[in-house]
């Protein structure tokens, strides 16, 4: 006979109470904070719970860390609209090392033996020469290297590993390319507005206050700069996703999809040509011949070659449109000896030729730019401006950082030739053939900006640079089936041990 339990109900608990004290606390903290910073504290009411959900999802996947990444990368030009002296930039590095955390947590679904990549030695190389670089003698202020280590190792470092050992679909790979032209179709329109309705009230503020009317009001004309750092970022970006549309363009069989990609490039070539960035046409210059090599297509060589070469003799040896301001500034670009902003370039760089010419290893990280100006003002690295982000390195690094740095890039752009042409699926290789022909135009024409070191130029290089140099990764074999993945490999085999 079973022995009978006796279930001792209870009256329902009234917790009314207890979430009416929570709300009056909410209440009194959100009015503390409303009371206190203003705007700033109302914001802070919406964004304290967006931001407990954001970090639990990032470190449950990666994936959505990653994305948050990207997307923050073409925010933060808004927070010139904010004034806020918190270091808002910050919140990407953030959100990349909290990335690198749930990569860590969730080790057991990554590959790590994708660590042992030719690429990832060549970064790790490059993040411990800017490592010892804190230690140079010649430094004035070491503190200024955690400031100009970010962009310059620190975060291409972090984002390799991510991107490497993460289990990366062709859907997120196409995700990718959607945000950016998406993203950039906005800050097309935001430039568009800004030249030809006008500037918002911030945007004046940070053109006057901060000193930056000197070099995006020319002769009268503003060069617009959209939600990006500068008008030389937004005009490199703009240039490089008409690279992109150009050859997505070139490539597409169907008319209606040839049509919408030759609406977006116009769209991003009037907004390269509204940034009034000149050395961003190098991003056109050299990208398009690439993209031409590296489909070995003999025919197709020639025809965009005699589809080129008229453009530019127009622009080299007429003066047609002229009379319009930003055809006449993209012109100039091809004349440099004319230009009297080169030729102070020129001559800065003899003067730091000078400086540097028993400095090997350069004068320290966080030494020269915005940072230099900051922290170490007096010093000459601060009091020359680099204009180049090569000319930056080396003032920072020295011949020898500037040396591995080139040397890092051209064996990253080697390397990725070599894999692009053993790829077999059609849509894979023009991908990524597109992302190799872009990396190679903005390593050209940092010869003349900072734009490998600017959000969000620098995160979707960082990113792309991986995805060529591992693109096997997503190739189909002659039976057009994926190749087998160790990590596919894993799941599939813990999948089918759970099933029935």
């Amino acid at each position: 006979m079973l022995d009978r339990t006796i279930f001792v109900t209870h009256p329902p608990r009234d917790n009314r109470w207890l979430y009416g004290g929570l709300g009056l606390l909410v209440a009194l903290a959100a009015g503390w904070l409303m009371g206190t910073w203003g705007v700033m504290g109302g914001l802070l009411i919406i964004a304290i719970p967006v931001a407990v959900i954001l970090i639990v999802s990032i470190l449950l996947e990666p994936k959505i860390g990653l994305l948050v990444y990207i997307n923050l990368s073409f925010v933060l030009g808004f927070t010139r609209f904010v004034q806020s002296d918190a270091p808002l930039g910050l919140s990407i590095d953030g959100v990349l090392v909290l990335t690198l955390l749930s990569v860590m947590l969730n080790g057991k679904q990554m590959n790590w033996k994708r660590l042992r990549h030719p690429v990832f030695y060549l970064l790790t190389g490059w993040l411990f020469y800017t490592i010892l670089e804190y230690f140079n003698p010649e430094a004035p202020y070491r503190p200024a290297w955690f400031y100009h280590a970010r962009s310059f190792s620190l975060n291409w470092f972090y984002v390799a590993i991510i991107v490497l050992v993460t289990p990366i679909t062709r859907s997120d790979i196409r995700l990718l390319i959607k945000l950016w032209l998406g993203w950039s179709f906005l800050a097309a329109l935001w430039a568009f507005k800004q030249q030809y309705i006008g500037l918002a009230e911030a945007e004046l503020r940070w053109l006057y206050e901060e000193g930056n009317a000197k070099t995006h009001i020319l002769w009268g004309q503003l060069r617009s700069f959209s939600f990006y750092s500068d008008a030389s970022q937004f005009g490199a970006e703009m240039a490089g996703v008409t690279l992109v549309c150009l050859i997505r363009l070139l490539e597409s069989k169907k008319l209606v999809v040839r049509l919408g990609f030759l609406a977006l490039a116009l769209v991003f070539f009037w907004g390269y040509a509204v940034s009034g960035t000149r050395s961003a046409l190098f991003v056109l210059l050299a990208g398009y011949p690439a993209y031409l090599v590296l489909t070995r297509d003999v025919k197709r060589i020639l025809w965009g070659a005699a589809v080129a070469a008229p453009l530019l003799a127009i622009l080299l040896f007429t003066h047609l449109g002229d009379s319009v301001y930003q055809i006449y500034r993209i012109r100039t670009a091809l004349h440099p000896t004319e230009d009297a902003s080169f030729l102070l370039r020129l001559e800065n760089q003899q003067k730091l030729r000078g400086y540097l010419k028993n400095l090997p290893f350069g004068a320290g990280i966080g030494t020269s730019a915005d940072t230099g100006a900051r922290f170490s003002p007096d010093h000459f690295a601060a009091q020359i401006p680099p204009d180049s982000w090569y000319v930056e390195l080396w003032i920072e690094t020295g011949i020898v950082g500037l040396t591995l740095y080139l040397l890092m890039l051209a064996v990253i752009i080697g390397y990725g030739v070599y894999k692009v042409w053993q790829i077999k699926d059609p849509w894979l290789s023009l991908t990524m053939i597109t992302f190799l022909a872009e990396f190679i135009g903005i390593a050209l024409m940092c010869y003349s900006n900072p734009t490998l070191s600017q959000f969000p130029t620098s995160t979707l290089l960082y990113i792309t640079c991986i995805l060529f140099t591992t693109c096997e990764r997503w190739d189909t074999t002659a039976s057009g089936t994926p190749p087998t993945d160790p990590t596919l490999s894993y799941l599939s085999h813990h999948e089918s041990v759970l099933k029935p």
